[in-house]
């Protein structure tokens, strides 16, 4: 309930409009239009008591929406102090928040196959480990982010994962009744399994329950309305490979791999599951393509030419051009980007391997989100 003393509603009506700039941390929604704002009281002399509702007692993130309205309110003209109370909505509130995220009646399912999706899934593959394919996922989304994009991450890697350390986040999903909602880094929502184990537990899971997590991750986490989704597959052609077909099945391959040949032997086969799954392959990265000297010269450590043989053997496999979508030089600083949970597309992007993430980045960014096939509720007149 809104109350202020006479003469103060045009004052309350400022702090209501500052307020609706105050964004939950988590859902990436202002906390106005979640429902979240409980009360609102502006006394006479200009101090305001609000009421906020945390989605659960525990919110992880309560001090971050705190310090963020009080800066908000504070800079509102004629405000002279402000109070934050913290709350937690009941069971209604909660019905009624992931009724207005999931839509009418908060039913579950997986978002991006919904008809009306224009987000574009890009599953990341390799055909062995220890290529940069991590590195490489998570900062093409950074960048994407950077550029004003809506992203996401889901870390799929359930044996090897590490995306949370790449992009240094400790903190651990909030769980909002059987909604996820995923911690967000440098503007990217990310889930993995890193985030439910504890320490460096290793998870020993047969084909089916990796089959189950993937699962959960695309109907329970709350992601919102994506323009684009990573998948940081696990190496290799196996179970999670194929249950990314089952389960997205408009979801494009991203094949990296390294220049050398027997390397693009091996992630030939990852690309070429597309033959199977009726997938489109949306490109090959080539990374660890040399190491720039200090002579401006280059050293080929892997050899050469790995990513366009396998971009022409991979067209001739799936009868459609598969780009080289760039090339990635070796960078200490790539790797020292990772070590710290700081992207290099972020920290150092005058880098050349910075560069070349960013520029791919930008080709992916520039790929048209089709409308084909999908109802644009028109009606003949």
């Amino acid at each position: 309930m809104d109350t202020a003393t006479p003469g103060n509603s045009p004052l309350l009506q400022d702090v209501h409009d500052a307020l609706a700039t105050v964004i939950d941390p988590e859902l990436r929604r202002p906390i106005t239009e979640l429902g979240m704002v409980d009360a609102v009281h502006v006394s006479g002399d200009g101090k305001v008591n609000l009421t906020v509702l945390l989605t659960i007692a525990g919110c992880p993130l309560r001090d971050t929406i705190t310090s963020d309205a009080e800066s908000a309110l504070a800079a509102v003209p004629g405000v002279t102090g402000v109070d934050v109370e913290l709350k937690v909505m009941d069971q209604a509130q909660r019905d009624a928040l992931k009724e207005k995220l999931r839509g009418p009646g908060g039913q579950r399912g997986i978002p991006f196959n919904q008809p009306g999706s224009l987000t574009k899934v890009y599953a990341v593959a390799s055909g062995k480990g220890g290529v940069g394919k991590s590195s490489v996922t998570v900062n093409l989304a950074t960048a994407l982010a950077a550029q004003g994009l809506r992203v996401g991450i889901v870390d799929a890697d359930v044996y090897g994962f590490s995306v949370p350390a790449l992009m240094g986040i400790t903190q651990a999903p909030t769980r909002v009744d059987d909604m996820i909602l995923p911690p967000v880094a440098y503007g990217v929502k990310v889930i993995s399994i890193g985030m439910f184990v504890t320490g460096n537990q290793p998870v020993a899971w047969r084909g089916p329950m990796l089959h189950r997590a993937l699962e959960q991750f695309l109907t329970d986490v709350y992601f919102g309305d994506l323009d684009a989704l990573f998948l940081d597959l696990p190496p290799g052609t196996g179970d999670i490979a194929i249950s990314v077909a089952q389960l997205l099945p408009k979801a494009e391959i991203l094949v990296v791999t390294t220049p050398q040949a027997a390397a693009a032997d091996v992630a030939e086969r990852a690309g070429a599951i597309a033959t199977q799954t009726g997938q489109t392959v949306a490109g090959v990265i080539e990374n660890m393509s040399y190491l720039e000297m200090p002579d401006g010269g280059r050293m080929e450590l892997f050899g050469s030419g790995g990513g366009a043989v396998l971009t022409e053997r991979l067209t001739a496999a799936v009868g459609a051009d598969v780009p080289l979508l760039g090339q990635i030089p070796l960078d200490i600083k790539l790797r020292e980007g990772g070590d710290t949970g700081a992207p290099i597309v972020l920290g150092q992007p005058d880098t050349a391997a910075a560069k070349a993430l960013t520029g791919i980045a930008a080709s992916l960014a520039s790929k048209p989100r089709g409308l084909a096939g999908m109802k644009l509720g028109l009606q003949p007149r």
